[in-house]
């Protein structure tokens, strides 16, 4: 099998994917038609903020998290809900993105600037802190 560069994976997964701008993902968030993903790690929100009213799930579960047949299913998620992703630079987002496509989910977008386009652009940003419960001794 030849190798797929990650740059093509993105690319293809872009080309499949609706991508969303700042003021698209704020016009969806004001209209309240859209969860918003956050798919980074909880140490980049600890470090940068997170989205106000974004649900945060982290990359490395989110197919687990969304798909009914995975033990680990969440059962909060409807195959038809309006769900926009991001991370920090918009390439892991859209990966997601496409991901949830192919689990059968149909109305999914990224934030195409990630969640650093939308601090830039004067977006709105909740400090997050750790929960202290995960570093008790």
């Amino acid at each position: 099998m030849a190798r797929t560069p990650l740059s093509e994976m993105i690319a293809e997964a872009k080309a499949a994917i609706e991508e969303l701008s700042v003021d698209q993902l704020q016009a969806e968030i004001d209209a309240g038609t859209c969860t918003v993903i956050d798919i980074r790690d909880v140490r980049e929100l600890w470090d940068k903020g997170a989205i106000p009213g974004a649900k945060s799930m982290p990359r490395g579960m989110l197919e687990f998290w969304f798909d009914p047949e995975s033990p680990y299913y969440r059962g909060d998620v409807g195959f038809d809900d309006r769900y926009v992703l991001h991370c920090a630079g918009g390439q892991r987002s859209a990966l997601a993105a496409k991901v949830l496509q192919d689990l059968g989910y149909t109305n999914v977008a990224h934030l195409e600037v990630g969640f650093n386009g939308w601090a830039a652009a004067g977006g709105a940003v909740d400090e997050v802190h750790p929960n202290p419960k995960y570093f008790q001794r």
